[in-house]
Protein backbone atom coordinates (compact mmCIF):
# COMPACT_ATOMS: atom_id res chain seq x y z
CA UNK A 1 0.00 0.00 0.00
CA UNK A 2 1.14 3.53 -0.21
CA UNK A 3 3.58 5.93 1.65
CA UNK A 4 1.86 9.08 3.48
CA UNK A 5 3.99 11.84 3.72
CA UNK A 6 2.30 14.46 6.26
CA UNK A 7 3.25 18.00 6.14
CA UNK A 8 2.11 20.22 8.73
CA UNK A 9 2.04 24.00 7.41
CA UNK A 10 4.21 26.21 8.30
CA UNK A 11 4.71 28.70 11.22
CA UNK A 12 1.25 30.95 11.15
CA UNK A 13 0.18 34.82 12.03
CA UNK A 14 -1.72 32.39 14.40
CA UNK A 15 1.09 30.71 16.12
CA UNK A 16 3.29 33.35 16.65
CA UNK A 17 -0.03 35.57 18.25
CA UNK A 18 -0.66 32.67 20.81
CA UNK A 19 -4.15 31.42 19.05
CA UNK A 20 -5.93 28.82 18.43
CA UNK A 21 -6.63 29.51 15.09
CA UNK A 22 -9.10 26.13 14.14
CA UNK A 23 -10.99 27.53 10.63
CA UNK A 24 -11.05 31.61 12.00
CA UNK A 25 -10.43 33.13 8.12
CA UNK A 26 -7.53 35.04 7.26
CA UNK A 27 -4.70 32.63 9.06
CA UNK A 28 -1.43 33.22 7.13
CA UNK A 29 2.12 31.76 6.95
CA UNK A 30 4.33 34.22 9.09
CA UNK A 31 7.87 35.51 7.64
CA UNK A 32 9.37 32.00 8.93
CA UNK A 33 6.44 29.83 7.92
CA UNK A 34 6.90 30.84 4.18
CA UNK A 35 10.60 30.41 4.71
CA UNK A 36 9.88 26.72 6.09
CA UNK A 37 7.38 26.66 2.45
CA UNK A 38 10.07 27.93 0.13
CA UNK A 39 12.34 25.27 2.02
CA UNK A 40 10.01 21.98 1.62
CA UNK A 41 11.19 21.47 -2.44
CA UNK A 42 14.85 21.04 -1.43
CA UNK A 43 13.84 18.85 1.42
CA UNK A 44 11.33 16.37 -0.29
CA UNK A 45 13.78 16.51 -3.95
CA UNK A 46 14.34 13.24 -5.26
CA UNK A 47 10.94 11.60 -3.39
CA UNK A 48 8.77 10.65 -6.13
CA UNK A 49 4.60 12.30 -5.44
CA UNK A 50 1.99 10.91 -7.11
CA UNK A 51 -0.29 13.43 -5.80
CA UNK A 52 -0.72 15.61 -3.12
CA UNK A 53 -3.50 16.70 -1.04
CA UNK A 54 -3.99 19.84 1.00
CA UNK A 55 -6.43 20.98 3.89
CA UNK A 56 -8.66 24.00 1.96
CA UNK A 57 -7.24 26.31 4.73
CA UNK A 58 -5.18 29.05 3.87
CA UNK A 59 -1.91 28.25 5.69
CA UNK A 60 -1.68 25.12 4.15
CA UNK A 61 -2.35 26.18 0.55
CA UNK A 62 0.05 28.47 0.95
CA UNK A 63 3.35 25.97 2.33
CA UNK A 64 2.55 23.11 -1.26
CA UNK A 65 2.57 26.46 -3.29
CA UNK A 66 6.87 26.68 -3.62
CA UNK A 67 6.84 22.87 -3.91
CA UNK A 68 3.73 22.52 -6.64
CA UNK A 69 5.92 25.77 -8.15
CA UNK A 70 9.01 23.00 -8.54
CA UNK A 71 6.68 20.20 -9.61
CA UNK A 72 4.14 21.45 -12.48
CA UNK A 73 2.54 18.22 -12.74
CA UNK A 74 2.31 17.50 -9.56
CA UNK A 75 -1.70 16.63 -9.06
CA UNK A 76 -3.36 18.86 -6.21
CA UNK A 77 -6.54 17.82 -4.22
CA UNK A 78 -8.21 19.69 -1.80
CA UNK A 79 -10.26 16.99 0.97
CA UNK A 80 -12.08 19.02 4.15
CA UNK A 81 -11.54 15.92 5.89
CA UNK A 82 -7.80 17.22 7.03
CA UNK A 83 -8.70 20.47 8.05
CA UNK A 84 -8.03 21.46 11.35
CA UNK A 85 -10.36 20.58 13.76
CA UNK A 86 -13.57 22.55 14.80
CA UNK A 87 -12.52 24.37 17.39
CA UNK A 88 -16.46 26.15 17.78
CA UNK A 89 -16.12 28.45 20.54
CA UNK A 90 -12.47 28.28 20.92
CA UNK A 91 -11.09 29.26 17.50
CA UNK A 92 -9.32 32.67 17.35
CA UNK A 93 -8.71 32.72 21.10
CA UNK A 94 -5.60 33.44 22.85
CA UNK A 95 -4.10 29.77 24.29
CA UNK A 96 -3.38 31.61 27.63
CA UNK A 97 -6.82 32.38 28.50
CA UNK A 98 -8.10 28.96 27.46
CA UNK A 99 -5.53 26.97 29.52
CA UNK A 100 -7.86 28.43 32.68
CA UNK A 101 -10.87 26.23 30.97
CA UNK A 102 -12.47 23.59 32.91
CA UNK A 103 -12.44 21.77 29.43
CA UNK A 104 -8.25 22.41 28.58
CA UNK A 105 -8.10 19.51 31.33
CA UNK A 106 -9.95 16.76 29.35
CA UNK A 107 -8.50 17.97 25.98
CA UNK A 108 -4.99 17.09 27.40
CA UNK A 109 -5.48 14.15 29.52
CA UNK A 110 -8.99 12.32 28.22
CA UNK A 111 -9.55 13.97 24.88
CA UNK A 112 -11.12 10.95 23.54
CA UNK A 113 -14.02 12.33 26.32
CA UNK A 114 -13.61 16.24 25.08
CA UNK A 115 -16.40 18.18 22.47
CA UNK A 116 -15.36 22.04 21.69
CA UNK A 117 -18.08 23.97 22.41
CA UNK A 118 -20.02 24.51 19.19
CA UNK A 119 -17.33 22.57 17.20
CA UNK A 120 -16.42 19.13 16.98
CA UNK A 121 -15.15 15.92 19.33
CA UNK A 122 -11.32 14.74 19.21
CA UNK A 123 -12.61 11.49 18.13
CA UNK A 124 -14.83 13.14 15.41
CA UNK A 125 -11.78 15.24 14.50
CA UNK A 126 -9.72 11.66 14.54
CA UNK A 127 -12.02 9.60 12.72
CA UNK A 128 -12.59 11.80 9.38
CA UNK A 129 -8.56 12.11 9.53
CA UNK A 130 -8.35 8.48 9.36
CA UNK A 131 -11.36 7.85 6.81
CA UNK A 132 -9.21 10.44 4.52
CA UNK A 133 -6.67 8.49 4.51
CA UNK A 134 -7.73 5.09 3.75
CA UNK A 135 -9.47 6.28 1.13
CA UNK A 136 -6.85 8.00 -0.15
CA UNK A 137 -4.42 5.36 0.43
CA UNK A 138 -6.76 2.93 -1.78
CA UNK A 139 -7.27 5.47 -4.51
CA UNK A 140 -3.21 5.91 -4.79
CA UNK A 141 -2.80 1.85 -4.58
CA UNK A 142 -5.03 1.67 -7.96
CA UNK A 143 -4.06 4.34 -9.67
CA UNK A 144 0.07 4.49 -8.97
CA UNK A 145 0.38 0.66 -7.71
CA UNK A 146 1.19 -0.36 -4.40
CA UNK A 147 4.54 1.75 -3.88
CA UNK A 148 2.81 5.56 -4.57
CA UNK A 149 3.92 8.20 -2.25
CA UNK A 150 1.70 11.09 -1.80
CA UNK A 151 1.30 13.78 0.28
CA UNK A 152 -1.03 15.09 2.67
CA UNK A 153 -0.45 19.31 4.10
CA UNK A 154 -2.42 19.34 7.11
CA UNK A 155 -2.49 20.73 10.70
CA UNK A 156 -0.80 19.65 13.63
CA UNK A 157 -3.71 18.10 15.92
CA UNK A 158 -4.61 16.30 12.59
CA UNK A 159 -1.54 14.62 12.03
CA UNK A 160 -0.52 13.49 15.62
CA UNK A 161 -4.31 12.21 15.99
CA UNK A 162 -3.24 9.99 12.53
CA UNK A 163 0.22 9.39 14.37
CA UNK A 164 -1.94 7.93 16.85
CA UNK A 165 -3.96 5.53 14.64
CA UNK A 166 -1.04 3.93 12.76
CA UNK A 167 0.99 3.63 16.26
CA UNK A 168 -2.31 1.65 17.67
CA UNK A 169 -2.35 4.16 20.43
CA UNK A 170 -5.30 4.71 22.29
CA UNK A 171 -6.38 8.81 21.05
CA UNK A 172 -5.69 10.00 24.91
CA UNK A 173 -2.40 9.59 24.42
CA UNK A 174 -1.88 11.46 21.25
CA UNK A 175 -0.96 14.21 23.02
CA UNK A 176 2.17 12.82 24.23
CA UNK A 177 2.94 13.24 20.08
CA UNK A 178 4.56 16.58 18.88
CA UNK A 179 5.20 18.22 15.15
CA UNK A 180 6.55 21.47 14.41
CA UNK A 181 5.61 23.52 11.50
CA UNK A 182 6.59 22.31 8.38
CA UNK A 183 7.62 19.34 9.54
CA UNK A 184 7.62 16.18 7.98
CA UNK A 185 6.37 12.80 9.11
CA UNK A 186 6.09 9.71 6.74
CA UNK A 187 3.62 6.43 7.41
CA UNK A 188 4.15 3.31 5.45
CA UNK A 189 0.80 1.72 4.80
CA UNK A 190 0.58 -2.16 4.20
CA UNK A 191 -1.99 -5.08 4.14
CA UNK A 192 -1.26 -5.99 8.21
CA UNK A 193 -0.26 -2.63 9.79
CA UNK A 194 1.37 0.99 9.19
CA UNK A 195 4.95 1.75 10.02
CA UNK A 196 6.34 5.05 11.50
CA UNK A 197 9.28 6.03 9.10
CA UNK A 198 9.80 9.55 10.43
CA UNK A 199 8.17 11.82 13.19
CA UNK A 200 8.08 15.72 12.95
CA UNK A 201 11.56 16.09 10.79
CA UNK A 202 12.25 19.38 10.49
CA UNK A 203 15.84 19.29 9.57
CA UNK A 204 16.91 20.63 12.80
CA UNK A 205 17.20 20.97 16.06
CA UNK A 206 16.57 24.09 16.84
CA UNK A 207 13.58 23.13 18.76
CA UNK A 208 15.65 20.91 21.17
CA UNK A 209 17.42 23.97 22.51
CA UNK A 210 16.18 26.05 25.92
CA UNK A 211 13.25 28.74 25.26
CA UNK A 212 13.47 31.75 26.67
CA UNK A 213 10.29 33.50 25.13
CA UNK A 214 8.59 30.91 23.54
CA UNK A 215 4.68 30.64 24.51
CA UNK A 216 4.91 26.84 24.06
CA UNK A 217 7.35 26.55 26.29
CA UNK A 218 5.55 27.54 29.30
CA UNK A 219 2.79 25.15 28.42
CA UNK A 220 5.11 22.32 27.97
CA UNK A 221 7.05 22.94 31.01
CA UNK A 222 3.69 22.47 32.65
CA UNK A 223 3.56 19.14 31.27
CA UNK A 224 0.84 20.15 28.47
CA UNK A 225 0.57 19.77 24.75
CA UNK A 226 0.37 23.02 22.47
CA UNK A 227 -3.09 22.89 21.22
CA UNK A 228 -3.07 23.25 17.39
CA UNK A 229 0.58 22.07 17.18
CA UNK A 230 2.14 25.48 18.94
CA UNK A 231 4.61 27.68 16.73
CA UNK A 232 7.82 25.74 16.92
CA UNK A 233 11.43 27.17 17.67
CA UNK A 234 12.65 30.62 16.70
Amino acid sequence: MATLILVRHGRSTANTAGLLAGWTPGVVLDARGAGQAAALPARLAGLPLAAAVTSPLERCRQTLEPLLAARPGLALHTDDRIGECHYGDWSGRKLSELADEPLMKIVQQHPSAAAFPGGESMRAMQARAVDAVRDWNARMDEEHGHDAVYLMCSHGDIIKSLVADALGMHLDLFQRIHVDPCSVTAIRYTPSRPFLLRLGDTGDFDSFAPRESNADKAVEDGGNAVVGGGAGAG
